[in-house]
């Protein structure tokens, strides 16, 4: 069993990016080798910019590559309370970057000619309960009515179509939920950025900032200093604490993916007809799809503890309990992959984006990082590039004053991990 993200194993060889010398200047410097900072580069270094990107490992060695391949619209609060929130322009505004950002990532995988196999799969919203579907009813409405989305409510029988289990009890269907294989967008979204004429310098961590008196940054690197006009910090959950004003504002919760064995594609259509996209509704829920090769990958919280070696072993035997649970017909299967990474969620569940003493960002992704982060990157570049109302997030910047007594390590997540685990048995 492999330790290691399937997605970057299967992905072409990444080059070796590291051992360069920088730069003694650049128009913008981008921290963090993601999807979020990897569109940064493309998109500002297509706009002539001089970019240089710099990571501390490699790129798509954080959650960019580590997550679970979806690429879906919708947000992380329900429809309903967006608009509670924001009032309903600003709501559909939000929502239909969320819609857009899909979009961008086929927009680029075409025109870069990235082949990450993408593709319209559908997303099922997965109910884990009857008393759940009439909800599920409501949000139907509401997304066609509020939003423009037309999407398709499955019964129990009906959903027996699309999945060979009798686990859940009906589905929301989206049709533009989109699949692909996450590893070799990035390998190609890093390729293109180069292309572009962006600089990435891998293995040489951003150590420190200073801001300069008449405007731009000092970037403070294992490897030198670099003079930027502006810098962009697209670490979101791997932030460290060469910036602290980030981490207290950003709530990293682990999650865990297990990867079978190939099941061949008879087997893997008995369990996923259609290829969709499975998200189980629940505040501990799962997400999983059939790969490429016809293997089932199944994430979920698992365990509200960090990833490491250990903890991810121990997640994977909780995942593959829950997964031969909702597919008994799994229970011999050999789990080739496990592995764990951190996702970034901000305290109101919505991305945030924006300046603050002159530093940009993009962060919070709340597990919607694959195609937000890849929208995200444009709309930063346009913002460096004079363009704020680019940004859809604007005006949701992260509060001035952290939460009190928090300092970025999330000591109460086993605590607020059983709570909702409570909840999803009572309610």
């Amino acid at each position: 069993m492999k330790q290691i993200p399937y997605w970057m194993d299967t992905a072409p060889a990444l080059p070796d990016r590291s051992g360069k010398d920088l730069p003694d200047e650049a128009d913008v410097v981008v921290i963090g080798g993601g999807l979020t900072g990897l569109s940064t580069a493309y998109h500002a270094a297509r706009k002539g910019a001089r970019v240089v990107l710099v990571e501390k490992d490699q790129v798509g060695s954080g959650a960019s590559g580590r997550n679970g391949s979806h690429c879906n619209p919708g947000i992380t609060i329900s429809p309903a309370q967006a608009r509670q929130r924001y009032g309903q322009e600003r709501a559909r505004e939000l929502y239909d970057a969320f819609r857009v950002a899909v979009d961008l990532v086929e927009e680029i995988a075409v025109k870069e000619k990235i082949d990450c196999d993408f593709h319209r799969a559908g997303r099922l919203g997965l109910v884990c309960k009857p008393k759940h579907l009439e909800g599920m009813h409501a949000k139907q409405r509401d997304l066609a009515e509020n939003f423009g989305h037309e999407t398709v409510v499955l019964s129990k029988s009906e959903l027996r179509a699309e999945l060979g289990s009798d686990y859940y009890h009906g589905a929301l269907l989206d049709p533009l939920g989109a699949a692909l294989h996450v590893g070799k967008f990035v390998v190609g979204l890093a390729d293109a950025a180069e292309r572009a004429g962006a600089e990435i310098h891998e293995r040489n961590a951003a150590t420190g900032l200073t801001r300069l008196p008449g405007g731009g940054f000092v970037v403070e690197t294992m490897r030198g200093t670099v003079r930027a006009k502006q810098v962009m910090a697209a670490t979101d959950a791997y932030t460290d604490q060469s910036m602290p004003w980030f981490r207290k504002r950003l709530i990293n919760v682990g999650s865990f993916i297990i990867v079978t064995e190939p099941l061949g594609e008879a087997r893997a259509k008995e369990l996923i007809p259609n290829g969709r996209l499975l998200v189980a509704h629940k505040n501990v829920g799962n997400y999983i799809r059939l790969t490429p090769d016809n293997r089932l990958a199944f994430g979920g919280r698992a365990r509200f503890a960090p990833s490491n070696p250990a903890s991810d072993v121990k997640s994977g035997d909780i995942l593959k309990r829950e997964m031969t649970e909702i597919f008994p017909q799994l229970a011999g299967v050999r789990i080739d992959y496990v592995w764990g990474g951190m996702v970034g969620f901000s305290w109101d569940r919505i991305p945030h984006a924006g300046e603050v003493n002159g530093l940009y960002y993009s962060m919070g992704y709340c597990g919607h990082g694959v195609q937000m982060a890849t929208y995200m990157g444009r709309a930063v570049a346009e913002m460096m590039d004079g363009n704020p109302e680019a940004n859809p997030m604007r005006g949701f910047g992260f509060p001035k004053v952290p939460v009190p007594f928090y300092n970025g390590t999330p000591w109460f997540l086993p605590f607020g991990g059983a709570y909702y685990k409570a909840k999803d048995r009572l309610l």
